[in-house]
Protein backbone atom coordinates (compact mmCIF):
# COMPACT_ATOMS: atom_id res chain seq x y z
CA UNK A 1 0.00 0.00 0.00
CA UNK A 2 1.65 3.19 -1.16
CA UNK A 3 1.18 5.35 2.16
CA UNK A 4 3.10 8.43 0.44
CA UNK A 5 0.42 9.79 -2.26
CA UNK A 6 -1.63 11.53 0.13
CA UNK A 7 1.63 13.59 1.61
CA UNK A 8 2.95 13.89 -2.13
CA UNK A 9 -0.66 15.34 -3.79
CA UNK A 10 -0.53 18.24 -0.52
CA UNK A 11 3.11 19.20 -1.15
CA UNK A 12 2.36 19.48 -4.81
CA UNK A 13 -0.59 21.48 -4.24
CA UNK A 14 1.17 24.27 -1.77
CA UNK A 15 3.67 24.42 -4.07
CA UNK A 16 1.35 26.26 -6.68
CA UNK A 17 0.54 28.87 -3.60
CA UNK A 18 2.89 32.31 -3.83
CA UNK A 19 5.83 32.24 -1.68
CA UNK A 20 5.95 28.60 -0.96
CA UNK A 21 9.50 27.33 -2.16
CA UNK A 22 10.53 23.90 -3.05
CA UNK A 23 11.94 21.59 0.15
CA UNK A 24 15.37 20.87 -0.49
CA UNK A 25 16.04 16.88 -1.35
CA UNK A 26 17.88 16.82 1.93
CA UNK A 27 14.81 17.57 3.46
CA UNK A 28 12.98 15.32 1.80
CA UNK A 29 15.17 12.67 2.51
CA UNK A 30 15.03 13.13 6.00
CA UNK A 31 11.05 13.14 6.49
CA UNK A 32 11.14 9.14 5.75
CA UNK A 33 8.82 6.04 6.91
CA UNK A 34 11.36 3.65 8.56
CA UNK A 35 9.04 1.15 9.62
CA UNK A 36 8.85 -2.01 7.16
CA UNK A 37 5.49 -3.34 6.48
CA UNK A 38 3.94 -0.69 9.26
CA UNK A 39 0.48 -1.72 7.42
CA UNK A 40 0.79 -5.32 7.91
CA UNK A 41 -0.08 -5.76 4.22
CA UNK A 42 2.82 -8.23 3.81
CA UNK A 43 1.75 -10.55 6.16
CA UNK A 44 4.04 -10.20 9.44
CA UNK A 45 7.23 -9.69 6.89
CA UNK A 46 9.88 -7.64 9.01
CA UNK A 47 7.84 -8.47 12.49
CA UNK A 48 9.14 -10.76 14.97
CA UNK A 49 5.91 -11.52 17.26
CA UNK A 50 5.91 -13.86 19.84
CA UNK A 51 1.88 -14.62 18.92
CA UNK A 52 0.28 -12.51 16.09
CA UNK A 53 -0.77 -13.10 12.64
CA UNK A 54 -2.33 -10.80 10.30
CA UNK A 55 -6.41 -10.61 9.66
CA UNK A 56 -8.23 -9.24 7.05
CA UNK A 57 -10.38 -7.84 10.13
CA UNK A 58 -10.84 -5.42 11.93
CA UNK A 59 -8.15 -2.88 9.72
CA UNK A 60 -7.56 0.86 10.03
CA UNK A 61 -6.60 0.84 6.38
CA UNK A 62 -6.03 -1.16 3.68
CA UNK A 63 -6.21 -4.86 3.39
CA UNK A 64 -5.06 -6.04 6.58
CA UNK A 65 -3.82 -5.72 10.44
CA UNK A 66 -2.00 -7.21 12.84
CA UNK A 67 -3.78 -9.54 15.43
CA UNK A 68 -1.39 -10.60 18.45
CA UNK A 69 -3.19 -12.48 21.42
CA UNK A 70 -1.08 -12.32 25.40
CA UNK A 71 -1.16 -16.01 27.09
CA UNK A 72 0.30 -16.81 30.36
CA UNK A 73 3.98 -15.06 30.54
CA UNK A 74 3.66 -13.84 26.87
CA UNK A 75 2.53 -9.94 26.22
CA UNK A 76 2.42 -10.63 22.53
CA UNK A 77 5.65 -8.80 21.34
CA UNK A 78 6.06 -7.75 17.55
CA UNK A 79 8.89 -5.58 17.36
CA UNK A 80 11.62 -5.00 14.36
CA UNK A 81 14.99 -3.00 14.25
CA UNK A 82 15.58 0.01 12.04
CA UNK A 83 18.64 1.28 10.92
CA UNK A 84 18.95 5.06 12.32
CA UNK A 85 20.74 8.32 12.44
CA UNK A 86 22.69 8.99 15.97
CA UNK A 87 21.86 11.88 17.68
CA UNK A 88 18.73 12.47 15.03
CA UNK A 89 15.14 13.26 16.25
CA UNK A 90 12.21 10.27 15.18
CA UNK A 91 8.09 9.76 15.72
CA UNK A 92 6.75 6.35 16.20
CA UNK A 93 3.17 6.73 15.37
CA UNK A 94 0.49 3.91 15.21
CA UNK A 95 -2.84 2.69 15.28
CA UNK A 96 -4.21 0.28 17.87
CA UNK A 97 -7.19 -1.15 19.26
CA UNK A 98 -7.92 -3.12 22.06
CA UNK A 99 -6.66 -3.35 26.15
CA UNK A 100 -3.53 -2.00 27.57
CA UNK A 101 -1.64 -1.77 24.05
CA UNK A 102 1.65 0.00 23.55
CA UNK A 103 3.59 1.08 21.33
CA UNK A 104 7.54 1.79 21.75
CA UNK A 105 11.28 1.86 20.91
CA UNK A 106 13.74 0.59 22.75
CA UNK A 107 17.94 0.96 22.04
CA UNK A 108 17.49 4.50 21.39
CA UNK A 109 20.77 5.51 23.34
CA UNK A 110 19.32 7.95 24.94
CA UNK A 111 15.77 7.35 26.55
CA UNK A 112 13.97 4.57 25.18
CA UNK A 113 10.14 5.80 25.11
CA UNK A 114 6.40 4.06 24.91
CA UNK A 115 2.73 5.03 24.52
CA UNK A 116 0.12 2.77 25.48
CA UNK A 117 -3.78 3.09 25.73
CA UNK A 118 -6.35 1.40 28.75
CA UNK A 119 -8.68 1.04 26.32
CA UNK A 120 -9.48 1.46 23.06
CA UNK A 121 -12.78 -0.24 21.59
CA UNK A 122 -11.96 1.77 18.28
CA UNK A 123 -8.91 2.63 16.67
CA UNK A 124 -6.98 5.11 18.72
CA UNK A 125 -3.51 6.57 17.61
CA UNK A 126 -0.61 6.07 19.87
CA UNK A 127 2.26 8.49 18.83
CA UNK A 128 5.49 9.23 20.76
CA UNK A 129 8.95 10.96 19.70
CA UNK A 130 12.88 9.89 20.65
CA UNK A 131 16.27 11.21 20.00
CA UNK A 132 18.73 8.78 19.33
CA UNK A 133 21.75 9.04 21.05
CA UNK A 134 25.80 9.88 19.68
CA UNK A 135 26.63 6.33 18.74
CA UNK A 136 22.87 4.79 17.91
CA UNK A 137 22.79 3.45 14.55
CA UNK A 138 19.92 1.08 15.66
CA UNK A 139 16.43 0.91 17.29
CA UNK A 140 13.74 -1.34 18.03
CA UNK A 141 10.61 -0.33 17.73
CA UNK A 142 7.43 -2.74 18.73
CA UNK A 143 4.04 -2.82 20.13
CA UNK A 144 2.80 -5.53 22.71
CA UNK A 145 -0.31 -5.95 24.93
CA UNK A 146 -0.79 -7.13 28.77
CA UNK A 147 -0.80 -10.35 30.01
CA UNK A 148 -4.17 -11.99 30.08
CA UNK A 149 -6.01 -9.19 28.46
CA UNK A 150 -7.32 -10.58 25.20
CA UNK A 151 -6.07 -10.24 21.52
CA UNK A 152 -5.19 -6.56 20.41
CA UNK A 153 -4.64 -5.11 16.98
CA UNK A 154 -2.50 -2.67 15.24
CA UNK A 155 -2.40 -0.68 11.67
CA UNK A 156 -0.41 1.80 10.40
CA UNK A 157 2.69 1.98 12.38
CA UNK A 158 5.65 4.42 11.00
CA UNK A 159 8.74 5.79 12.20
CA UNK A 160 9.52 9.10 10.87
CA UNK A 161 12.89 10.51 10.48
CA UNK A 162 16.24 10.17 8.70
CA UNK A 163 17.47 6.65 7.30
CA UNK A 164 20.56 5.70 8.73
CA UNK A 165 23.89 4.44 6.11
CA UNK A 166 23.52 2.44 3.85
CA UNK A 167 24.10 -1.36 5.19
CA UNK A 168 27.17 -3.06 3.88
CA UNK A 169 28.16 -6.70 4.68
CA UNK A 170 29.22 -7.98 7.92
CA UNK A 171 32.76 -8.67 8.13
CA UNK A 172 34.57 -11.86 7.48
CA UNK A 173 34.55 -14.46 10.69
CA UNK A 174 37.37 -14.85 12.76
CA UNK A 175 37.61 -18.03 15.27
CA UNK A 176 36.92 -20.72 13.27
CA UNK A 177 37.74 -23.85 14.90
CA UNK A 178 36.81 -27.71 14.66
CA UNK A 179 34.67 -29.66 17.60
CA UNK A 180 34.15 -33.36 17.84
CA UNK A 181 35.53 -35.35 14.82
CA UNK A 182 33.77 -38.79 13.65
CA UNK A 183 34.38 -41.17 10.72
CA UNK A 184 31.39 -39.38 8.98
CA UNK A 185 30.63 -35.66 10.76
CA UNK A 186 32.95 -32.12 11.87
CA UNK A 187 31.42 -29.72 14.44
CA UNK A 188 32.82 -26.02 14.00
CA UNK A 189 32.28 -22.97 16.04
CA UNK A 190 33.34 -19.14 15.39
CA UNK A 191 33.16 -16.34 17.03
CA UNK A 192 30.01 -13.83 16.75
CA UNK A 193 29.79 -10.99 13.67
CA UNK A 194 28.30 -7.76 14.49
CA UNK A 195 25.46 -7.43 12.33
CA UNK A 196 25.77 -10.97 10.92
CA UNK A 197 21.79 -12.54 10.54
CA UNK A 198 23.32 -15.38 9.57
CA UNK A 199 26.27 -17.84 8.04
CA UNK A 200 27.41 -19.80 5.12
CA UNK A 201 29.96 -22.76 5.99
CA UNK A 202 32.10 -24.07 3.26
CA UNK A 203 33.22 -27.40 2.47
CA UNK A 204 36.67 -27.44 0.13
CA UNK A 205 35.81 -24.15 -1.24
CA UNK A 206 31.74 -24.99 -1.81
CA UNK A 207 28.67 -23.86 0.07
CA UNK A 208 27.76 -26.98 2.12
CA UNK A 209 25.28 -25.43 4.91
CA UNK A 210 23.64 -22.33 5.66
CA UNK A 211 22.63 -21.59 9.49
CA UNK A 212 21.86 -18.97 11.89
CA UNK A 213 24.18 -19.23 14.93
CA UNK A 214 27.81 -19.43 15.40
CA UNK A 215 27.94 -23.20 15.21
CA UNK A 216 27.50 -25.91 12.65
CA UNK A 217 27.97 -30.01 11.96
CA UNK A 218 28.94 -30.94 8.85
CA UNK A 219 27.82 -34.83 8.57
CA UNK A 220 28.14 -37.62 5.25
CA UNK A 221 31.93 -37.04 4.99
CA UNK A 222 34.17 -39.92 4.52
CA UNK A 223 35.90 -41.71 6.60
CA UNK A 224 39.98 -41.08 6.97
CA UNK A 225 39.30 -38.26 4.60
CA UNK A 226 41.16 -34.38 4.87
CA UNK A 227 38.27 -31.57 4.24
CA UNK A 228 39.02 -27.48 4.47
CA UNK A 229 36.60 -25.42 5.81
CA UNK A 230 35.83 -21.83 5.72
CA UNK A 231 32.24 -19.71 6.82
CA UNK A 232 31.23 -16.44 5.49
CA UNK A 233 28.72 -13.90 7.63
CA UNK A 234 25.78 -12.53 5.74
CA UNK A 235 23.30 -9.98 6.31
CA UNK A 236 20.88 -7.92 4.39
CA UNK A 237 23.27 -6.03 2.29
CA UNK A 238 25.15 -9.59 1.17
CA UNK A 239 27.99 -11.94 2.22
CA UNK A 240 31.45 -11.41 3.72
CA UNK A 241 34.60 -12.39 2.62
CA UNK A 242 35.30 -15.54 3.91
CA UNK A 243 37.25 -17.22 7.06
CA UNK A 244 40.93 -18.14 7.27
CA UNK A 245 40.34 -22.24 6.56
CA UNK A 246 40.64 -24.85 8.89
CA UNK A 247 41.23 -28.24 8.26
CA UNK A 248 40.44 -31.74 9.63
CA UNK A 249 40.64 -35.14 8.98
CA UNK A 250 37.71 -37.74 9.93
CA UNK A 251 38.57 -40.70 11.88
CA UNK A 252 39.03 -44.07 10.74
CA UNK A 253 35.71 -45.30 12.38
CA UNK A 254 35.85 -48.83 13.61
CA UNK A 255 32.98 -50.22 10.85
CA UNK A 256 31.44 -47.04 10.09
CA UNK A 257 27.82 -46.23 9.87
CA UNK A 258 24.97 -48.35 9.95
CA UNK A 259 24.11 -48.43 6.41
CA UNK A 260 21.05 -46.88 5.25
CA UNK A 261 19.59 -45.63 1.92
CA UNK A 262 20.48 -42.11 1.00
CA UNK A 263 16.74 -41.59 1.98
CA UNK A 264 14.74 -44.23 4.03
CA UNK A 265 11.12 -44.74 5.17
CA UNK A 266 10.86 -45.94 8.48
CA UNK A 267 7.47 -47.73 9.61
CA UNK A 268 5.92 -49.14 12.91
CA UNK A 269 4.60 -52.97 12.10
CA UNK A 270 1.81 -53.45 14.64
CA UNK A 271 3.60 -57.49 15.68
CA UNK A 272 1.61 -57.88 18.90
CA UNK A 273 -1.88 -56.34 17.89
CA UNK A 274 -4.11 -55.69 15.33
CA UNK A 275 -5.86 -52.42 16.04
CA UNK A 276 -8.40 -51.68 13.93
CA UNK A 277 -6.32 -51.71 10.75
CA UNK A 278 -5.91 -55.13 11.18
CA UNK A 279 -2.41 -57.44 10.92
CA UNK A 280 -0.02 -57.61 8.54
CA UNK A 281 2.59 -60.25 7.78
CA UNK A 282 6.11 -59.70 8.08
CA UNK A 283 6.22 -61.32 4.43
CA UNK A 284 3.62 -59.15 2.86
CA UNK A 285 5.31 -55.47 4.14
CA UNK A 286 6.51 -53.99 0.73
CA UNK A 287 9.86 -53.38 -0.10
CA UNK A 288 10.02 -49.80 0.17
CA UNK A 289 10.06 -49.83 3.75
CA UNK A 290 13.59 -49.32 5.11
CA UNK A 291 13.30 -49.38 8.25
CA UNK A 292 10.53 -51.75 9.74
CA UNK A 293 9.79 -51.03 13.94
CA UNK A 294 8.06 -54.19 15.50
CA UNK A 295 5.24 -52.81 17.91
CA UNK A 296 5.75 -53.22 20.93
CA UNK A 297 8.11 -54.67 23.45
CA UNK A 298 6.33 -53.70 26.77
CA UNK A 299 7.86 -54.34 30.45
CA UNK A 300 6.04 -56.99 33.12
CA UNK A 301 5.44 -53.51 35.27
CA UNK A 302 6.42 -49.84 35.05
CA UNK A 303 9.92 -49.80 37.31
CA UNK A 304 10.48 -53.62 36.61
CA UNK A 305 12.75 -52.81 33.24
CA UNK A 306 11.58 -56.84 32.28
CA UNK A 307 10.82 -56.39 28.94
CA UNK A 308 8.53 -59.11 26.78
CA UNK A 309 7.70 -58.87 23.51
CA UNK A 310 4.71 -61.12 22.70
CA UNK A 311 3.13 -61.68 19.46
CA UNK A 312 -0.28 -61.42 18.19
CA UNK A 313 -2.45 -64.16 19.28
CA UNK A 314 -4.46 -65.74 17.33
CA UNK A 315 -8.19 -65.14 18.26
CA UNK A 316 -6.85 -60.99 17.63
CA UNK A 317 -5.05 -61.80 14.14
CA UNK A 318 -6.56 -64.08 12.58
CA UNK A 319 -3.59 -64.05 9.79
CA UNK A 320 -1.10 -64.29 11.98
CA UNK A 321 1.81 -66.30 10.52
CA UNK A 322 3.81 -68.80 12.85
CA UNK A 323 6.98 -67.89 14.77
CA UNK A 324 9.03 -69.64 12.30
CA UNK A 325 7.67 -67.90 9.43
CA UNK A 326 7.81 -64.48 11.18
CA UNK A 327 11.49 -65.26 11.55
CA UNK A 328 12.01 -66.32 8.36
CA UNK A 329 10.47 -63.22 6.62
CA UNK A 330 12.50 -61.12 8.86
CA UNK A 331 15.80 -62.50 7.47
CA UNK A 332 14.48 -62.11 4.38
CA UNK A 333 14.09 -58.17 4.80
CA UNK A 334 17.61 -58.21 6.31
CA UNK A 335 18.93 -59.83 3.25
CA UNK A 336 17.08 -57.26 0.83
CA UNK A 337 19.23 -54.57 3.16
CA UNK A 338 16.15 -53.40 5.51
CA UNK A 339 16.50 -53.28 9.02
CA UNK A 340 13.74 -54.61 11.47
CA UNK A 341 14.28 -53.55 15.04
CA UNK A 342 12.25 -53.83 18.10
CA UNK A 343 10.52 -50.71 19.14
CA UNK A 344 10.30 -50.64 23.32
CA UNK A 345 7.16 -48.16 24.90
CA UNK A 346 4.26 -47.64 23.31
CA UNK A 347 1.41 -45.45 24.59
CA UNK A 348 0.61 -48.45 26.61
CA UNK A 349 4.09 -49.21 27.85
CA UNK A 350 5.25 -46.83 30.36
CA UNK A 351 9.25 -47.69 31.22
CA UNK A 352 10.54 -46.28 34.35
CA UNK A 353 14.88 -47.34 34.74
CA UNK A 354 14.26 -45.99 38.37
CA UNK A 355 17.17 -48.27 39.58
CA UNK A 356 20.51 -50.15 38.87
CA UNK A 357 18.48 -53.22 39.18
CA UNK A 358 15.78 -52.19 36.60
CA UNK A 359 18.75 -50.68 33.74
CA UNK A 360 20.53 -54.59 34.18
CA UNK A 361 16.88 -55.87 33.51
CA UNK A 362 16.19 -54.13 30.76
CA UNK A 363 20.33 -55.01 28.86
CA UNK A 364 18.85 -59.03 29.96
CA UNK A 365 15.57 -58.70 28.51
CA UNK A 366 16.18 -56.46 25.40
CA UNK A 367 19.04 -58.49 24.78
CA UNK A 368 16.93 -62.01 24.65
CA UNK A 369 14.13 -60.70 22.50
CA UNK A 370 16.98 -59.28 19.54
CA UNK A 371 18.91 -62.65 19.63
CA UNK A 372 15.92 -64.50 19.49
CA UNK A 373 14.59 -62.78 16.48
CA UNK A 374 17.56 -61.62 15.17
CA UNK A 375 17.08 -58.18 14.71
CA UNK A 376 18.90 -55.25 14.02
CA UNK A 377 18.45 -53.00 16.84
CA UNK A 378 16.22 -51.10 19.16
CA UNK A 379 13.95 -48.05 18.92
CA UNK A 380 12.78 -46.10 21.81
CA UNK A 381 9.21 -45.42 21.99
CA UNK A 382 8.89 -44.30 25.53
CA UNK A 383 5.68 -41.82 26.17
CA UNK A 384 3.67 -40.53 28.69
CA UNK A 385 5.19 -41.10 32.61
CA UNK A 386 7.93 -43.05 30.81
CA UNK A 387 10.46 -40.32 31.19
CA UNK A 388 10.63 -36.76 33.76
CA UNK A 389 13.05 -34.58 35.04
CA UNK A 390 13.88 -34.22 38.95
CA UNK A 391 13.79 -30.82 40.72
CA UNK A 392 17.54 -30.69 40.74
CA UNK A 393 18.12 -31.76 37.22
CA UNK A 394 18.27 -28.47 35.05
CA UNK A 395 21.47 -28.88 32.53
CA UNK A 396 20.57 -31.35 29.56
CA UNK A 397 24.27 -31.92 28.89
CA UNK A 398 24.79 -33.48 32.76
CA UNK A 399 21.64 -35.18 33.99
CA UNK A 400 21.05 -36.65 37.59
CA UNK A 401 17.67 -38.32 37.06
CA UNK A 402 17.40 -42.36 37.62
CA UNK A 403 15.14 -42.93 34.79
CA UNK A 404 17.56 -40.79 32.58
CA UNK A 405 20.79 -41.86 33.64
CA UNK A 406 20.22 -45.40 33.45
CA UNK A 407 18.20 -45.29 30.33
CA UNK A 408 21.32 -43.58 29.06
CA UNK A 409 23.86 -46.09 30.28
CA UNK A 410 21.32 -49.24 29.12
CA UNK A 411 21.48 -48.22 25.82
CA UNK A 412 25.24 -47.71 25.69
CA UNK A 413 25.80 -51.33 27.35
CA UNK A 414 23.45 -52.62 24.28
CA UNK A 415 25.76 -50.89 21.48
CA UNK A 416 29.28 -51.98 23.16
CA UNK A 417 27.81 -55.62 23.08
CA UNK A 418 26.42 -55.40 19.62
CA UNK A 419 28.10 -52.94 18.31
CA UNK A 420 28.80 -50.94 14.82
CA UNK A 421 26.51 -52.65 13.12
CA UNK A 422 23.39 -51.71 16.02
CA UNK A 423 20.91 -49.65 14.76
CA UNK A 424 19.46 -47.20 17.24
CA UNK A 425 16.56 -44.81 16.81
CA UNK A 426 14.22 -43.24 18.88
CA UNK A 427 10.60 -42.06 18.52
CA UNK A 428 10.11 -38.73 21.34
CA UNK A 429 6.60 -37.13 21.16
CA UNK A 430 7.17 -33.42 20.51
CA UNK A 431 6.54 -32.37 24.41
CA UNK A 432 9.89 -34.00 25.03
CA UNK A 433 12.25 -32.32 22.44
CA UNK A 434 10.52 -29.25 20.78
CA UNK A 435 8.76 -27.83 24.23
CA UNK A 436 11.93 -27.99 25.20
CA UNK A 437 12.60 -24.32 24.18
CA UNK A 438 10.71 -22.87 26.05
CA UNK A 439 10.64 -25.26 29.22
CA UNK A 440 12.73 -27.92 30.39
CA UNK A 441 11.90 -29.94 33.37
CA UNK A 442 10.13 -28.01 36.25
CA UNK A 443 11.85 -24.72 35.59
CA UNK A 444 13.50 -22.43 37.29
CA UNK A 445 10.94 -21.55 39.83
CA UNK A 446 9.14 -25.16 39.80
CA UNK A 447 5.66 -25.50 38.78
CA UNK A 448 6.36 -27.16 35.21
CA UNK A 449 5.53 -30.35 34.26
CA UNK A 450 8.62 -32.15 34.70
CA UNK A 451 8.39 -34.16 31.32
CA UNK A 452 9.02 -30.97 29.40
CA UNK A 453 11.91 -31.70 27.27
CA UNK A 454 12.93 -34.72 29.12
CA UNK A 455 13.96 -36.30 25.84
CA UNK A 456 16.85 -33.73 25.56
CA UNK A 457 19.42 -35.23 27.71
CA UNK A 458 19.08 -39.05 26.31
CA UNK A 459 19.44 -37.69 22.81
CA UNK A 460 22.20 -35.51 23.68
CA UNK A 461 24.16 -38.50 25.25
CA UNK A 462 23.67 -41.35 22.86
CA UNK A 463 23.68 -38.45 19.83
CA UNK A 464 27.25 -40.20 18.58
CA UNK A 465 25.31 -43.84 18.70
CA UNK A 466 22.00 -42.35 17.61
CA UNK A 467 20.86 -43.70 13.89
CA UNK A 468 17.85 -41.73 13.54
CA UNK A 469 15.68 -39.21 15.53
CA UNK A 470 12.06 -39.43 14.36
CA UNK A 471 9.94 -37.35 16.35
CA UNK A 472 5.60 -37.83 16.28
CA UNK A 473 5.18 -34.83 14.64
CA UNK A 474 1.42 -35.78 15.70
CA UNK A 475 -1.11 -35.94 18.79
CA UNK A 476 1.24 -32.75 20.04
CA UNK A 477 -0.46 -29.02 20.93
CA UNK A 478 1.04 -26.21 19.64
CA UNK A 479 4.70 -25.99 19.79
CA UNK A 480 7.00 -22.32 19.82
CA UNK A 481 9.48 -22.79 16.68
CA UNK A 482 12.85 -20.62 16.34
CA UNK A 483 10.30 -17.70 14.70
CA UNK A 484 8.86 -18.06 18.48
CA UNK A 485 5.58 -18.18 17.00
CA UNK A 486 3.47 -21.14 17.93
CA UNK A 487 2.90 -23.78 15.18
CA UNK A 488 -0.22 -26.14 15.24
CA UNK A 489 -0.47 -29.71 13.42
CA UNK A 490 -2.43 -30.00 10.01
CA UNK A 491 -0.17 -28.42 7.78
CA UNK A 492 3.39 -28.42 6.27
CA UNK A 493 4.47 -25.74 8.61
CA UNK A 494 4.27 -27.62 11.72
CA UNK A 495 6.50 -30.57 10.22
CA UNK A 496 8.90 -27.73 8.58
CA UNK A 497 9.53 -25.99 11.87
CA UNK A 498 9.76 -28.80 13.98
CA UNK A 499 12.35 -30.58 12.16
CA UNK A 500 14.22 -27.01 11.74
CA UNK A 501 14.50 -27.05 15.33
CA UNK A 502 16.43 -30.56 15.27
CA UNK A 503 18.36 -29.44 12.36
CA UNK A 504 19.25 -26.01 13.62
CA UNK A 505 19.59 -26.26 17.52
CA UNK A 506 18.18 -24.03 19.80
CA UNK A 507 18.75 -22.92 23.59
CA UNK A 508 17.07 -24.88 25.99
CA UNK A 509 14.33 -23.22 28.28
CA UNK A 510 15.42 -19.72 26.23
CA UNK A 511 18.66 -20.12 27.88
CA UNK A 512 21.72 -18.86 25.30
CA UNK A 513 24.59 -20.28 26.95
CA UNK A 514 22.75 -23.90 27.11
CA UNK A 515 22.20 -24.87 23.45
CA UNK A 516 21.28 -28.05 22.20
CA UNK A 517 22.88 -28.51 19.59
CA UNK A 518 22.14 -29.61 15.94
CA UNK A 519 21.97 -33.21 14.59
CA UNK A 520 23.21 -34.19 11.70
CA UNK A 521 20.57 -34.21 8.78
CA UNK A 522 21.22 -38.26 7.79
CA UNK A 523 19.89 -38.53 12.10
CA UNK A 524 16.94 -37.40 11.36
CA UNK A 525 13.50 -38.31 9.52
CA UNK A 526 9.98 -36.81 9.89
CA UNK A 527 7.69 -38.66 11.69
CA UNK A 528 3.80 -37.94 10.25
CA UNK A 529 0.54 -40.64 10.88
CA UNK A 530 -0.04 -42.66 7.39
CA UNK A 531 -3.91 -41.90 7.40
CA UNK A 532 -6.79 -39.96 9.41
CA UNK A 533 -7.34 -43.08 11.01
CA UNK A 534 -3.77 -43.38 12.41
CA UNK A 535 -3.45 -40.24 14.61
CA UNK A 536 -4.28 -36.45 14.75
CA UNK A 537 -1.74 -34.30 12.43
CA UNK A 538 -2.16 -36.46 9.21
CA UNK A 539 -1.86 -34.24 6.11
CA UNK A 540 -2.38 -34.43 2.62
CA UNK A 541 0.62 -35.60 0.37
CA UNK A 542 1.00 -32.03 -1.00
CA UNK A 543 1.50 -30.98 2.55
CA UNK A 544 3.89 -34.13 2.69
CA UNK A 545 5.84 -32.80 -0.59
CA UNK A 546 6.13 -29.10 0.38
CA UNK A 547 7.55 -30.45 3.74
CA UNK A 548 9.80 -32.40 1.99
CA UNK A 549 10.81 -29.38 -0.82
CA UNK A 550 11.27 -26.50 1.92
CA UNK A 551 13.80 -28.57 3.81
CA UNK A 552 15.86 -30.05 1.34
CA UNK A 553 15.34 -27.63 -1.23
CA UNK A 554 14.62 -24.31 0.73
CA UNK A 555 11.29 -24.28 -1.97
CA UNK A 556 7.40 -24.07 -1.46
CA UNK A 557 8.26 -23.02 2.19
CA UNK A 558 5.28 -21.42 2.74
CA UNK A 559 5.84 -18.63 5.93
CA UNK A 560 8.28 -20.58 7.85
CA UNK A 561 11.59 -19.57 7.23
CA UNK A 562 14.05 -22.06 7.79
CA UNK A 563 17.67 -21.69 9.10
CA UNK A 564 19.52 -23.87 6.34
CA UNK A 565 18.73 -26.19 3.69
CA UNK A 566 19.18 -30.20 4.31
CA UNK A 567 19.35 -32.36 1.46
CA UNK A 568 20.40 -35.14 2.95
CA UNK A 569 17.75 -35.36 5.11
CA UNK A 570 16.83 -39.25 6.28
CA UNK A 571 13.46 -39.41 5.53
CA UNK A 572 9.59 -40.21 6.88
CA UNK A 573 8.70 -42.33 9.39
CA UNK A 574 4.95 -43.05 9.98
CA UNK A 575 2.42 -44.48 12.03
CA UNK A 576 1.90 -47.11 10.69
CA UNK A 577 2.73 -49.53 8.43
CA UNK A 578 -0.83 -51.38 9.28
CA UNK A 579 -2.77 -48.18 8.97
CA UNK A 580 -1.18 -47.51 5.54
CA UNK A 581 -2.11 -50.67 3.92
CA UNK A 582 -5.04 -49.97 5.22
CA UNK A 583 -5.51 -46.74 3.63
CA UNK A 584 -4.23 -47.79 0.22
CA UNK A 585 -0.46 -47.10 0.79
CA UNK A 586 -1.36 -43.25 0.19
CA UNK A 587 1.96 -42.43 2.51
CA UNK A 588 4.63 -44.71 0.79
CA UNK A 589 3.37 -44.16 -2.84
CA UNK A 590 4.07 -40.14 -1.86
CA UNK A 591 7.38 -41.10 -0.45
CA UNK A 592 8.61 -43.26 -3.65
CA UNK A 593 6.98 -40.57 -5.61
CA UNK A 594 9.15 -38.15 -4.12
CA UNK A 595 12.64 -39.34 -3.30
CA UNK A 596 12.06 -42.28 -6.33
Amino acid sequence: MDRSRPLALLIAAALTLPGVTALSSAARAADADLARNGGFESGLDGWTCSAGTTVNSPVRSGGSALQATPAGADNARCAQTVTVKPDSAYTLSGYVRGAYVYLGASGTGTTDVSAWTQSAPTWQQLTTTFRTGPSTTRVTIYTHGWYGTGAYHADDISLIGPGGDTAQPPAAPTGLKTGAVTSSSVALSWSPVPGATGYAVYRDGAKAQTVSGTSATLGGLSPSTAYGFQVTAVNEAGESAKSATVTATTTAGTGGPVQLPAHALVGYLHASFANGSGYTRMADVPDSWDVIDLAFGEPTSVTSGDIRFDRCPVTECPNVESDADFKAAIKAKQAAGKKVLISIGGQNGQVQLTTTAARDAFVTSVSKIIDEYGLDGLDIDFEGHSLSLNADDTDFKNPKTPVIVNLISAVQTLKAKYGDDFVLTMAPETFFVQLGYQYYGTGQWGGQDPRAGAYLPVIHALRDDLTLLHVQDYNSGPIMGLDNQYHSMGGADFHIAMTDMLLTGFPVAGNAGNVFPPLRPDQVAIGMPASTNAGNGHVPPAEVTKTLDCLTKRTNCGSYATHGTWPALRGLMTWSINWDRYSGWEFQRTFDGYFG
